[in-house]
């Protein structure tokens, strides 16, 4: 069994798969990682390795050794030990990270190709994955709690506002405003987005949308094709599988 780990800058994510089939999924947040909860996560269940796929690399360090010392056998990195099999077109191709490869190639196995991945992450981001599979590039936003979290710290009388559904689109309270701004403003980005973003690699490219903020926002843009919340991991296990 593989224990897939996606270390994101908010949460840890770590699934079971056996069989490739993802089995046991749960979640850290990033800031109380600690062994002590990776081992209350993996109670009655035992991974014989580990692959990880981070984008903090402080905690990847600090991971890798419990790892090892829980498992008896280090984990393989993804990025080091193990390279994601995608042509990268990137003009930098070392700055890309290494979960937005991991979910175009997810995705091209997945769903096929063209292909549009959205990950409402702590960043929004857009992975473009051409006709003939190669990863093209994208485009990054910053994430729906992160932007609400800028209009307090930016300004003299909005407050503090925690991520969830608005009441309205017109909203009749500070709150509610904010939360429609964020909410439709952002589905309304994603849609024009992916419409732009479908003329340069074909009308049948697929979106995709993923990351722990997808089941919130993803029913309000009228551009995406399937709900995928699992995908990074089962990048991840398919990239172990494969190499």
């Amino acid at each position: 069994m593989l224990l897939a780990v996606d270390v994101g800058n908010t949460n840890i994510s770590f699934g079971i798969f056996k069989g490739g089939k993802l089995g046991k999924r749960f979640d850290i947040p990033a800031k109380n990682y600690r062994l002590k909860k990776l081992k209350q996560g993996l109670a009655r269940v035992k991974a014989d390795n580990a692959a990880i796929c981070s984008v903090v690399p402080d905690i990847t360090r600090i991971l890798a050794t419990d790892l090892k010392r829980y498992l008896g056998s280090p984990a393989s990195i993804i990025g080091k030990e193990i390279k994601v099999p995608i042509k990268n077109l990137y003009r930098r191709p070392k700055q890309v990270g290494q979960d937005r490869l991991v979910n175009a190639y997810a995705g091209v196995r997945l769903y096929g190709a063209p292909l549009i991945v959205v990950d409402f992450g702590t960043a929004v981001t857009f992975d473009v994955v051409s006709k003939n599979k190669e990863y093209l590039g994208g485009v990054i936003l910053p994430g729906l709690q992160i932007s609400l979290d800028a209009l307090k710290a930016r300004t003299a009388l909005l407050p503090k506002v925690n991520l969830a559904l608005p009441g309205e689109l017109i909203g009749r309270d500070t709150k509610n405003s904010m939360l429609s701004g964020i909410i439709y403003g952002f589905s309304a980005l994603v849609d024009a987005l992916s419409e732009k973003i479908k003329r340069e690699i074909g009308k049948n490219a697929r979106v995709i949308a993923t990351g722990g903020n997808s089941g919130l926002i993803a029913g309000y843009c009228r551009k995406i094709d399937k709900i995928d919340n699992d995908l990074t991991l089962k990048g991840i296990n398919l990239i172990y599988e494969g190499c």
